[in-house]
């Protein structure tokens, strides 16, 4: 077995801003582990919210090299668990080592990971594609250069309500708003009434995630259901979403992989949550990970290969639904294109 680390950075097609944060660049790295003839996938990109940089991603997984690379580990839960003392400060790294070990694992059996896990993609939701925080025009130009059924609109700015009801001029989809913590309570709240009108299914993390009596209030008079994302990082979260939230927003890298997020999944489903993964702007390679999820959630944001112009896999398409089309090969599907 081969530990081995890829880095990349990922070229946003268009200056990315949410409500802490703008970016034209994405750093992002991608773990292969290799076993004779087959290679296992995963990544995580870099996060200045939550300190997370290549060098701290690749520190940490040199040291859990010995154990990836000589246990005979007989599953990725397994791996997960051995290497989780070493990492549980660096869920991005464990992250991207876990995917790569799941790819690999199913690989190994020939299936998709989604058969591996007895999973049937029958019925699966579509995914938004995110619009990020610009003058009302340039947010109409992305509106209007990638039409889609489907869209996540990034608020937190003086003059929210006008951005919506202007990008509803344009189209007839869907929206989703994530707020980024940037609302309070009372706006939240305000804001809600005239955003369902305008067509939206839900709120994201109006409120930052200390504020639990402000969310309590918007839980129990928003107009719009609120669906938890940084109030809900890792497993021992779920919980404490339950009468704050009616769904939540699992991020794999936050939480630490794929092992957590299936874990973090069946509590939200067991609490009467709703459940919802999203991505980071991660290239084919994290998003296709995310696709095999998909069976088991009433929403995705899966778009992250979408935002960018250079990506360094393959693997990942959509219907013209926003449905992510498996390729039913072995493992995750994603693939890195040659050269790289």
């Amino acid at each position: 077995m081969q530990l081995i680390l890829h880095s990349f950075d990922l070229l946003l097609k268009h200056t990315f801003t949410i409500a802490h944060d703008s970016r034209d660049v994405q750093p992002t790295l991608i773990v292969e582990l290799r076993d004779g003839g087959l290679s296992g996938l995963g990544e995580a990109t870099t996060n200045s919210y939550y300190g997370i940089t290549l060098e701290s991603m690749t520190g940490a997984l040199e040291g859990v090299r010995e154990i990836t690379e000589r246990y005979d580990w007989g599953s990725p839960e397994d791996l997960w668990e051995l290497v989780h003392p070493f990492l549980k400060d660096n869920p991005f790294a464990q992250c991207a080592l876990d995917v790569a070990a799941h790819d690999l694992f199913a690989k190994r059996s020939g299936l998709p990971l989604y058969r591996q896990w007895g999973l049937s993609t029958g019925r699966i939701p579509a995914t938004n594609y995110t619009i990020g925080i610009d003058t009302v025009g340039k947010m109409v130009e992305k509106l209007e250069e990638f039409p889609w059924p489907l869209y996540k609109i990034k608020l937190g700015t003086d003059h929210d309500l006008e951005i919506v009801r202007e990008l509803r001029k344009h189209t007839a989809a869907a929206f989703r708003i994530d707020a980024n913590c940037a609302w309070t309570a009372d706006e939240a709240i305000a804001n809600s009434g005239p955003l369902k009108e305008l067509g939206v299914e839900f709120i994201e993390q109006p409120l930052p995630a200390a504020d639990t009596a402000g969310m309590r209030k918007v839980f129990e008079h928003s107009a719009l259901p609120v669906i938890a994302d940084e109030s809900c990082i890792i497993e021992s979260d779920v919980a404490g979403c339950q009468g704050l939230f009616h769904g939540i927003n699992i991020k794999l890298t936050k939480c630490g992989g794929l092992t957590p997020a299936g874990r973090m999944i069946r509590e939200a489903r067991s609490l009467g949550l709703k459940t919802m993964v999203g991505c980071m702007t991660e290239s084919s390679v994290g998003i296709a990970a995310i696709g095999h999820l998909l069976p088991l959630l009433d929403y995705v944001d899966m778009d992250g290969n979408l935002l960018i112009a250079n990506d360094p896999a393959t693997g990942v398409e959509f219907d013209a639904a926003g449905r992510f089309i498996y390729n039913d090969l072995p493992g995750t599907g994603a693939v890195l294109k040659q050269g790289i």
